[in-house]
């Protein structure tokens, strides 16, 4: 049951994140279309402006998301032993190098991990999570984390926020075009105008009317199918389905964050905006993630 559930997270993940780099080629034709009349060319564009984003979040995903987040690193036992000794264990289990551990003070019980790869990865929590759990609840969350970075959501996670920027770009790019540069290219254009062109350039301007939701809505998808997973890597790490779930439990009764990054709220184990669950919501019911954790 667990195999297979990994598994199948691991092909939904995939095929989200094709998806997801589809989306962009389609977004950049529709905005090369408007700019430049030119689908091939606003397609590799779009890729050009995906690929430099990816690039520069990934090389710094660390320092800026603990930037974001005002965490601070530990760099011994000696400042929060238990933290430590529990990430150092899961870190073992896992067969990952140990990441490098950071604290938030914050009394919200929660945690995230981030990072480019296991080489290069970190582990946060959050004061009220070290006062909140005890040891086994302590180390399904952990082992949760571990799992992110051990199976490279971290780096997923970073590919999915680089993607939806550069839509965003590319939405705004095709935007400022409407604001200023749509008379005189409307009018450089029309000779030679036809079914087609009306066609191409409504479904354009549908596209980046569009977008926006549509990147939403994919890199939570992305985001929530990665919890799933987690959880499960969890329990395979800790044999003990009851810690993470008990866990789980304390952190639905938990108050929101006070000083949290709204763009990072989907690294967290839990919601940490604790807002109402709807369709662009980063995290899946913890309700329904208990009761798989159950099943297994």
């Amino acid at each position: 049951m667990l195999f297979e559930q990994i598994q199948s997270n691991k092909r939904k993940t995939i095929v989200l994140l094709v998806a997801f780099i589809i989306f962009v080629a389609i977004v950049g034709a529709a905005v090369g279309y408007l700019l430049w009349r030119s689908l091939e060319f606003g397609i590799i564009a779009g890729i050009i402006i995906a690929v430099i984003y990816m690039t520069i979040m990934i090389s710094n995903s660390t320092s800026v998301v603990m930037a974001m987040n005002n965490a601070h690193e530990i760099t011994s036992s000696d400042q929060s032993p238990e933290l430590w000794h529990t990430v150092e264990d899961m870190a073992m289990v896992a067969q990952v190098p140990m990441p490098r551990v950071f604290i938030i003070d914050d009394q919200s019980p929660n945690a995230f991990a981030t990072g480019n790869n296991p080489q290069k990865s970190a582990v946060a929590a959050t004061t009220g999570l070290l006062s909140t759990m005890n040891r086994s609840e302590l180390e399904g969350v952990i082992g949760h984390e571990i799992s992110h970075i051990r199976n490279y959501d971290i780096r997923i996670s970073t590919i999915a926020l680089a993607l939806s920027a550069a839509i965003t770009f590319l939405v705004n790019m095709g935007s400022n075009w409407w604001l200023w540069g749509s008379g005189d290219r409307r009018d450089n254009n029309r000779e030679g105008g036809g079914g087609l062109q009306i066609i191409l350039i409504v479904f354009s301007i549908v596209i980046m009317i569009l977008a926006p939701l549509a990147a939403a809505a994919v890199q939570m998808a992305i985001s929530r199918n990665r919890e799933y997973l987690a959880d499960a890597s969890s329990v395979a790490l800790t044999r003990n389905p009851q810690g993470l779930i008990s866990a789980l439990e304390k952190l639905g009764r938990a108050r929101p964050m006070k000083d949290v990054d709204s763009a990072s709220a989907a690294l967290y184990i839990s919601n940490p905006l604790k807002n109402k669950q709807h369709l662009f919501d980063t995290h899946p019911p913890l309700e329904e993630r208990i009761a798989r954790l159950e099943k297994m």
